[in-house]
């Protein structure tokens, strides 16, 4: 008997769905700062480029929490390396604007004040003027709003760093302040590459997942795959243990539809919005418990999968369970543990070893809904790859002309999120930048070109080509060279959130419509499996 996917048998098309779609933004990641003002102007003494700042700060001589902020555009440059920087106190303000001179002793100190009533060079000036060595703005919101120039700053010549800093880090200083406590920073801001090496990994994980779930049904499963592409036809003959069996496995398998595919995209997009509306800390904690069930699914079908390869008599016994009926001995074992390490997982999310876990349950989930969802031909593959082309780029880059702002970015920022985090995307720590983070890629960013990459796969074997005259070597070399597209744009657009979409369709899709077109089989790869799927329409999405 073969391990049977029960769960993704009848709740899999909703799942892939909200997988997908919440897998989808979040390789658009946001930038760490405002971006309404890149056209401000740049003048003598207010031409700098922003960075971002650590402020340590001391509370009686106790280290507290590190905050983050943003240089401006003008002031001077602050030290790279922490060992480089000096401790000064900080005073705030008063006014606590600092839109006139402070009635409070602020030489040689840094000046604390809070946005608003004046230009941000205005505070900058009135703050050298009254003798601070450098000013913290406290922003009204979360966010880290660049300070630049306005058009009537004709000539500035301000020489202490200026620096903003979140309203909750702001509050917490001020607090201090007010109850007498000596407040003192350090600011610095060390070199954030836009490209960490651990991209470098990220891209292997990626590139690997889709080369393992193309090979994965004849290598591990075992299947087998002929010139008739039997996976897509329905054994007229059930009158047998083993048809039943096949017919059983192959009831399992979603095969996309054209159809499908554009109600998926417009799915897809109601989904978008309603995140982007409703975005909320038990919205994100529904994502991750869909994970969790996902990845528990995903894990059990894969290690049942490879033990059964290995162990040929461990997937033959088979026991009964109330409700279930007859299932494999080693899939009662299994299912716990599986079930163990997604809850597990969810337990200790937030730790710095967290992403381990979760990149194992995402590879373990793609791998088998790889399996259970097929594209039939090029022909469907169009029309999902290009709608989820024209998907991202929307979101991405259009979306603000009409929500005034990039609807996936500000989903993926997930400021409303309660500090949760949707688990839908393999992560990688940025080993080898200061500021830490994470490079991460979007479930659907392996996906929807891992239907395609796992078809040309079928295609081969079952017209008996070899790598070099087959499709499966170049579209996954494609692949590869897609994603390193995005790594590229995301350097040359200086961090800004890129659509990974927008350069891995044209480097899969574009590349074996264009090979098929050249080798004169572009008919056959359009129409592939059309008459079997004509007369068998169940198990279609």
């Amino acid at each position: 008997m073969a391990p049977r996917s029960s769960f993704f048998s009848s709740f899999g098309a909703a799942l892939i769905c909200l997988l997908v779609v919440a897998g989808r933004f979040l390789t658009a990641t946001a930038n760490d700062v405002e971006s309404d003002d890149d056209d401000s102007p740049k003048l003598p003494g207010c031409s700098n480029k922003f960075q971002l700042v650590k402020v340590e700060n001391w509370v009686n001589g106790t280290k507290g929490n590190t905050y983050v902020g943003i240089s401006a555009r003008f002031g001077t440059s602050l030290p790279k390396e922490a060992s480089n920087a000096q401790k000064y106190s900080a005073i705030l303000t008063n006014p606590s604007n600092c839109c006139s001179n402070s009635s409070t002793d602020i030489r040689n100190s840094f000046a604390l004040a809070k946005r608003g009533d004046c230009a941000f060079t205005a505070k900058a000036e009135v703050a050298e003027s009254n003798g601070a060595l450098g000013l913290l703005v406290i922003n009204d919101d979360e966010e880290l709003y660049k300070m630049v120039c306005s058009d009537n700053d004709t000539s500035i010549n301000i020489t202490i760093p200026v620096v903003m800093i979140p309203k909750s880090a702001g509050e917490k200083l001020i607090n201090s302040l007010n109850n007498n406590e000596k407040v003192e920073v350090l600011l610095y801001s060390p070199y954030r590459p836009i490209v960490d090496a651990s991209a470098i990994f990220l891209w292997l994980m990626a590139v690997g997942t889709i080369i393992i779930s193309s090979l994965w049904p004849e290598f591990i499963s075992c299947e087998q795959i002929d010139e008739q592409y039997n996976q897509l036809t329905t054994p007229k003959n059930g009158g047998n243990n083993n048809n039943r069996q096949d017919n059983d496995n192959e009831k399992e398998i979603l095969e996309i539809n054209a159809k499908g595919a554009l109600v998926f995209i417009v799915a897809a997009s109601a989904f978008l919005l309603l995140l982007f509306y409703f975005m909320s800390a038990w919205f994100v904690w529904l994502l991750i418990i869909l994970f969790c069930i996902g990845g528990t699914e995903g894990m059990h079908v894969c290690l049942v999968s490879v033990i059964s390869r290995f162990c040929k008599e461990c997937g033959q016994k088979t026991v009964i369970v109330p409700i279930f009926g007859e299932v494999l001995l080693l899939s009662v074992i299994v299912l716990p543990f599986s079930a163990s390490f997604a809850i597990i997982w969810a337990i200790f999310q937030h730790n710095s070893f967290a992403w381990i876990g979760q990149d194992i349950l995402g590879i373990c989930l793609m791998i088998t809904v790889l399996q259970m969802t097929r594209l039939p031909n090029i022909r469907v593959a169009s029309a999902l790859l290009s709608c989820a082309f024209i998907y991202d780029i929307f979101w991405v880059f259009i979306s603000p002309l009409i929500f005034h702002q990039s609807v996936m970015i500000a989903v993926a920022r997930g400021d409303s999120a309660g500090g949760e985090s949707i688990p839908m995307l393999l992560k990688i720590p940025r080993f080898f930048d200061a500021w830490g983070g994470y490079d991460m890629i979007g479930f659907g960013d392996i996906l929807f070109p891992g239907l395609l990459v796992a078809f040309s796969y079928r295609y081969d074997r079952a017209n008996k080509k070899g790598l070099r005259n087959g499709y499966f070597l170049w579209l996954t070399i494609g692949y590869a060279f897609g994603l390193f597209l995005t790594y590229l744009a995301l350097y040359l657009m200086d961090g800004q959130g890129q659509p990974a979409l927008l350069y891995l369709v044209p480097c899969t899709l574009g590349l074996i419509v264009v090979m098929g077109w050249l080798r004169g089989e572009l008919n056959d790869l359009w129409n592939y499996g059309r008459s079997q799927l004509d007369s068998t329409p169940d198990g279609e999405i």
